[in-house]
């Protein structure tokens, strides 16, 4: 900062009062002139300075946020990786229980078909077995009727 001391001050203590009034020259000839120019030149360099300075930090603090962001969207992305790959794997697993479920359940209606079928067949058999007979009853009651006709035993 300029000193605002005065030549005329200076003169003053090196010299006695009688050569002060002679010495003395108008203070603003004197006076250690201030430059505004320099002064606005200085404050706007200061302020220039600041600027950049700011402007270091803004990008700095831009910079760190873009990190902060893809850190965050990495992370995003590896969560939803892992549920991902563990819905796939509760999937399968639904998948392969109900194929299991399936199979069982399969194998259970074939045996009740089979034994279904093994029934109506006995039946079916038993039935053409039990016509047989009967048919071979009637059929014997039939000829010995025949028989007794035709030898001439009727009753009426």
């Amino acid at each position: 900062m300029p000193s605002t001391m005065t030549k005329s001050t200076q003169v003053k203590k090196g010299v006695g009062k009688d050569v002060e009034q002679l010495v003395e020259l108008p203070s603003e000839i004197l006076e250690e002139e201030r430059d505004p120019i320099a002064d606005l030149m200085k404050q706007a360099q200061a302020a220039y300075e600041s600027y950049q300075q700011a402007q270091r930090m803004v990008a700095a603090a831009y910079q760190e946020r873009q990190r902060q962001g893809e850190m965050s969207y990495k992370e995003t992305e590896e969560r939803a990786a892992k549920v991902c790959a563990e819905a796939i794997e509760k999937a399968k697993r639904v998948l392969e229980k109900a194929e299991q479920e399936a199979e069982e359940a399969y194998i259970k209606a074939r045996m009740k078909a089979k034994q279904v079928h093994d029934d109506t067949v006995n039946e079916a058999l038993l039935v053409r077995q039990e016509t047989i007979e009967r048919a071979w009853e009637e059929t014997k009651k039939n000829a010995e009727r025949i028989w007794k006709t035709f030898q001439g035993e009727t009753k009426k």
